[in-house]
């Protein structure tokens, strides 16, 4: 395995933008080169040690889910490779881990579905009987799931700064409703598959989140990452129970190290020691054989 990539040095192309994990750079007027780093990012917050192979695994998921989803809505990618947009010197730092896509509009609301009440969803829930204005069911315990899947929509933050949860009112405001009641539709629509395929595995998806774009025709497409442990919660089914933060094959593992530290979930982060590196890396790994097998 390469050594893990914190960040790409691409020279040969216009860099537009670094997010969390992602480095994106300009191919002509119409494509972008996006590399999925080694990066990891938690409370909002990029952590300074990169997770071996975790790039690769995410990459090679969102190509899985796009190919899986294709016949629901439209994506972004181009099918270029992304080896032969840059120099040679550089094919190393995207084999494996970079694509060309399409150069979209984002839809600037994160699109996020829950089917069972963990995180913020859980947060949300203690204090006000609701999560993004969806009023749920008195008596509740964390992780339950949920009588159905929610569409609760987040509006994105500064780069270092928290999403903010909001409800779906806030998307038609953004967007306007027909868009808004596309966006909503299409994100449940996607959930219920992905998390029917992942059962079949062993793989509860506990909630996860969408990006959108549209294109020159205003066509809605799914873009950035799709159904990986970054952007979701997989849980192994065959240790899943309520009442509890349960195990998982995503970031929460990190998550719930970082809780136990004395820090304001601000930069900078604790180091993460080589053991929750290392379970983290092997997590990762997991979800994608079981999902991909």
């Amino acid at each position: 395995m390469s050594a893990p990539l914190y960040q790409s040095t691409i020279q040969s192309l216009p860099l537009l933008a670094r997010g969390k994990v992602r480095d994106m750079y300009a191919v002509g007027d119409d494509k972008l080169l996006i590399v999925t780093t080694d990066r990891l990012s938690a409370f909002d917050v990029i952590l300074d040690d990169p997770i071996p192979g975790k790039g690769e695994v995410l990459n090679s998921l969102t190509d899985f889910w796009f190919d899986r989803l294709g016949t629901i809505i439209p994506n972004h990618l181009t099918g270029i490779a992304p080896e032969t947009v840059v120099t040679e010197l550089e094919r190393e730092q995207v084999t494996g881990r970079a694509v060309v896509v399409k150069r979209l509009k984002p839809v600037l609301v994160e699109a996020v579905v829950r089917g069972y009440l963990i995180g913020s969803g859980w947060n949300d829930y203690q204090a006000t009987g609701s999560v993004c204005g969806i009023t749920l069911p008195a008596g509740l315990q964390q992780a339950d799931k949920l009588p159905s899947p929610i569409f609760t929509p987040a509006a994105k933050a500064e780069l270092g700064a928290h999403d903010e949860n909001v409800d779906f009112e806030h998307v038609v405001r953004e967007v306007g409703p027909q868009l808004a009641e596309q966006i909503r539709e299409v994100s449940l629509r996607i959930y219920q598959v992905a998390a029917d395929y992942a059962a079949q595995r062993g793989i509860i998806i506990a909630d996860t989140k969408f990006e959108f774009g549209l294109d020159e025709n205003n066509q809605l497409h799914l873009m950035d990452e799709v159904l990986t442990p970054d952007s979701s919660r997989f849980w192994p089914a065959d240790s899943y129970a309520p009442g509890m933060s349960p195990p998982s094959f995503d970031k929460q593992f990190v998550r719930d190290w970082l809780e136990t530290q004395d820090w304001g979930k601000t930069a900078p982060a604790p180091r993460l020691p080589a053991d929750v590196l290392q379970k983290t890396s092997d997590k990762y790994k997991e979800a994608r054989a079981r999902l991909v097998a």
